[in-house]
C-alpha cells in the first residue's frame, strides 16, 4: 500500500507496476522520493541472528507469529538492542520495563510518515491509560530518526514517555519483521486498511509527510505487536502487509490474564 496524505486516502504506487484488483482504487496520494530497494539482505545489522521464521497461520482468531516461534531467550537478544527515545537519548530495550515480572506491550509502528502507524498511535494513545490501570508499559517504536519521532509525537499527539526511534531497524530485523515492496504495496493483508477509514482520517487530520524517513528505504519494513512478561514472550504478531495490526482485544486479554507485580 502506497502512503496517504492527509488530504485523501487513496492509493498510488511508487513507480511501481498498476496494483492488484484488491486494491484498485482511486489514487490521489502524495508521492515521495523514489524508493531504492537495499543492496544489503534484509537481517542486516551485526550481533545476533533472527531468533525466528514465522510462516501465517490460517482459521480462527490466531497471532499471525506464535511465541514457540520465537526461541526461548528472545527477551535477552532483544534487551540487548538499543533504540532512542524521541528526545534522542540512547536506551536498550532493558531498560523500558521490569525484566523480571513487568509486563510490556512493545508495538513496532512501519515508520513515522505511514498514516497507517498514526492510526495505529492514535489507537495505542487512547488506550495508554487502560495498559497504565493494569500496571504495564506501553512502547511504540518507529522506523526513522527521533526527530521523526517528535513530529508524530506533536502532531498526533502522542505521549513521548512512551515514543522510540529505531532508525536502523535493529529492533525489527531482530524480531523477524517482514520487509520488501510486496509486503508494503502488494500482500492482500492491506486490504484491511478499506475497513477503517473514518479512523484513518481522523488520525490523519494534523498528519505531515516530513515524518517519513530520510532514508526511503524505511518506508518498506512493516511492523508488528508483542507482549512481555519480564524476559518471557507472551505474545507475537507480524503485520503481513500495511495496516495489518494486531487486535487490540488480544492484547488486552493477555494483559488482563496475567498477573502484574
Amino acid at each position: 500500500m502506497a502512503l496517504i496524505s492527509a488530504q485523501a486516502l487513496h492509493l498510488r504506487p511508487l513507480s511501481l507496476p498498476p496494483p492488484p484488483s484488491y486494491l484498485s482504487v482511486q489514487s490521489q496520494f502524495s508521492p515521495l522520493a523514489p524508493i531504492k530497494t537495499p543492496a544489503h539482505p534484509v537481517f542486516s545489522i551485526h550481533g545476533p541472528k533472527p531468533a525466528c521464521q514465522i510462516s501465517r497461520q490460517r482459521g480462527g482468531v490466531v497471532p499471525k507469529a506464535t511465541v514457540s516461534d520465537y526461541s526461548s531467550t528472545i527477551g535477552d537478544i532483544l534487551g540487548e538492542v538499543t533504540i532512542f527515545t524521541a528526545s534522542g537519548e540512547p536506551v536498550k530495550f532493558e531498560d523500558l520495563w521490569d525484566q523480571n515480572e513487568g509486563i510490556a506491550v512493545v508495538a513496532l509502528l512501519r515508520h513515522f510518515g505511514c498514516p497507517c502507524c498514526w492510526e495505529l498511535a492514535s489507537t495505542l494513545k487512547e488506550s495508554k491509560a487502560r495498559f497504565d490501570s493494569a500496571g504495564v508499559k506501553l512502547v511504540a517504536v518507529g522506523v526513522g530518526a527521533p526527530s521523526k519521532a517528535r513530529i508524530l509525537a506533536e502532531r498526533l499527539p502522542f505521549p513521548m514517555d512512551s515514543l522510540y526511534a529505531d532508525p536502523d531497524r535493529k529492533a525489527y530485523d531482530v524480531l523477524s519483521l517482514y520487509y520488501g515492496i510486496g509486503r508494503t504495496f502488494f500482500n492482500p493483508a492491506s486490504a484491511k486498511v478499506f475497513s477503517r477509514l473514518d479512523a484513518l482520517r481522523n488520525a490523519v487530520k494534523n498528519y505531515t509527510i516530513e515524518a517519513t524517513p530520510d532514508d526511503r528505504s524505511g518506508v518498506l519494513q512493516q511492523g508488528g505487536m508483542f507482549v512481555f512478561k519480564g524476559k518471557q514472550l507472551l505474545f507475537a504478531w507480524k503485520d503481513e502487509g500495511t495496516g495489518d495490526h494486531a487486535p487490540l482485544s488480544d492484547i488486552f486479554d493477555i494483559c488482563c490474564k496475567v498477573p502484574v507485580s
